[in-house]
């Protein structure tokens, strides 16, 4: 199964904001987002900046093989508190616990060496424990995690470094 990441081009993004409705789907377990009238969710608020500030806010599409599996969206911090976040990362479930989220979260980390922050809901036990186990073998549990005031949820705190090959 070849994996890869692609860098969305503005071409692309209704693809992610597709995408998006599934996502939000996922987070009705965890918040309380409801439908609008049309029968869909709210649009992702700000989502069109992911392509109208280049070199701050990153949207990749995740690949296994030939097909979409999901997609994440990075941004670039100058608030001192990291140098990058992951805003948002979505695999669909037909690839999850297939090693696809684990492949594309690292290649992130690795494409974008720095200090980085990733954060959950505090009631998504799953994403807690996926990133946990993701960061903890990523840094060899070299992270600090930390419960966030706004929302009551952790966020990890780490440095990625580029591998060589």
């Amino acid at each position: 199964m070849a994996l890869a990441l692609e860098l969305v081009p503005r071409s692309k993004k209704r693809i992610i904001r597709e995408m998006m409705q599934f996502y939000l789907y996922d987070f009705t377990y965890y918040l309380n987002i409801e439908l609008t009238d049309k029968g869909r969710f709210p649009e992702y608020p700000d989502l069109d900046e992911f392509w109208s500030r280049p070199g701050r806010k990153f949207p990749y599409l995740i690949y296994s093989g030939f097909h979409i599996a999901g997609f994440a969206l990075v941004d670039r911090l100058d608030n001192g508190e990291a140098d990058y976040y992951m805003t948002e990362f979505f695999i669909l479930h037909k690839y999850r616990r297939s090693g696809v989220g684990t492949w594309a979260a690292c290649e992130l980390f690795r494409r974008y060496p720095g200090r980085w922050k990733v954060t959950q809901v505090s009631n998504n036990l799953a994403a807690q424990t996926f990133w946990r186990r993701i960061i903890g073998e990523y840094t060899e549990e070299q992270y600090v995690e930390k419960l966030e005031p706004d929302h009551g949820g952790p966020s990890q705190y780490f440095n990625s470094f580029r591998q060589l090959v």
